[in-house]
């Protein structure tokens, strides 16, 4: 669901950035002492040194501040990076990396899984593989006549494993292949009703679902952490039936596009648009959703959804930067036309700090609000990377 899709999101940002580092790092393991973690360029508080002369375990803590899941709490990520075995001359080939979690927010969700991410260059492949565990309460919103808004809260109890192995096309930098995704749900109604709301499935309570999908992937960029010019364009087909196990019958199309523009040497432009077209009836917690900062996870949901988006930055010196964004979206149903939807927006600012230059990565703080809410957000590389 969702929230799970959330804590996993979380881990491959990380793992996927680690892995974008670049060829020129040294073999050489130092001694380690506080110099470490001060950059030798300027002698500010840099971890670049600490990720590549130390990257045998890296202890990572991630805030959660999404406000569907109680505006506040953590996830412990123990990763472990490994060289690949298989290098080539003069091309750079991402470690093999292997990392577990455990995660806990201010309204008593939890959850824990591990994920493997590697590459098989020899065969021009790419994989993931990874299973988790959650108990996770979240609360959905519906319109109904007369009253309005009206907020139902549950608690979800999830198991989850995933896959997916891509293959290079040519020597491009485009990759294809399939996924696939399991999920046990057992979902309990957490507030007081003689009758079920009629958004609610009979068998939404208890379900597997199981999907087969096709992805493709075309990334340009010019570093995973936080992009100053490039593409990124990635598309997936999934499929939920009887004949992949699933309890449902349903299928989703999502297309993502994000595009880097470093307009001058201090200011990068970035732009997001995404969508997700479902057809037939899938549970109401697995509906697309709108998914910006500043909007609680899940309040939009609707058949399709589109999401149009920017965010400039300007680095005023090599280590601090700020950050504006605001975005335009909507979220259609059957029964409601694109044109007749809410118009959901949000708008914000943030800093940054340039917190390990050799790989690129900026960290720091948004806040956000949209249309009747507000959020913070801890930024780990682009506030975007969870998004695709």
């Amino acid at each position: 669901m969702k929230v799970k899709s959330q804590f996993i999101g979380l881990l491959f940002i990380l793992a996927s950035s680690l892995a974008s580092s670049q060829n020129n790092i040294s073999d050489s393991k130092p001694k380690f002492t506080m110099a470490v973690l001060k950059d030798s360029l300027d002698g500010k508080l840099d971890m670049s040194d600490f990720l590549i002369h130390f990257h045998g375990f890296i202890p990572v803590v991630q805030l959660i501040t999404e406000p569907a899941l109680g505006n506040i709490g953590f996830m412990l990520a123990p990763v472990f990076i490994q060289p690949n075995k298989h290098q080539t001359e003069g091309k750079y080939v991402p470690p093999d990396i292997t990392l577990g979690f455990v995660g806990y927010t201010a309204n008593k969700s939890w959850g824990f899984g591990g994920v493997r991410i590697a590459s098989l260059p020899q065969y021009h492949l790419k994989y993931r593989v990874g299973a988790a565990y959650g108990d996770v309460n979240m609360d959905f919103y519906r319109n109904f006549p007369v009253i309005g808004e009206q907020e139902f809260a549950f608690n979800f109890n999830m198991t989850a494993a995933f896959t997916s192995v891509l293959r290079q096309i040519g020597k491009t930098e485009l990759y294809v292949g399939l996924e696939y995704l399991y999920l046990h749900n057992n979902v309990k109604p957490e507030f007081e009703f003689e009758d079920l709301p009629d958004f609610i499935g009979d068998k939404d309570l208890k379900n597997n679902l199981s999907s087969v999908g096709i992805n493709a992937e075309y990334d340009k960029r010019d570093n995973l952490f936080t992009p100053n010019t490039g593409w990124f364009l990635t598309t997936s087909f999934k499929v939920n039936a009887s004949w992949t196990g699933s309890d449902y019958n349903y299928e989703n199309l999502n297309l993502s596009a994000f595009k880097y523009l470093q307009l001058s040497p201090k200011w990068v432009s970035g732009f997001r648009f995404e969508s997700t077209i479902q057809w037939d009836d899938a549970p109401f917690y697995m509906k697309p959703s709108i998914s910006m900062r500043g909007v609680p996870m899940a309040k939009y949901q609707g058949d399709q959804t589109y999401v149009l988006e920017t965010e400039q930055r300007f680095d005023w010196t090599l280590r601090w930067s700020s950050v504006v964004f605001g975005g335009l979206a909507k979220a259609p149903t059957k029964k409601v036309s694109f044109d007749n939807s809410e118009l959901v927006y949000n708008y914000g600012t943030g800093f940054r700090y340039l917190i390990a230059r050799k790989f690129k990565m900026r960290a720091g703080v948004d806040v956000a609000w949209s249309n009747d809410d507000f959020g913070w957000y801890v930024i780990f590389g682009s506030a975007w990377n969870n998004k695709n």
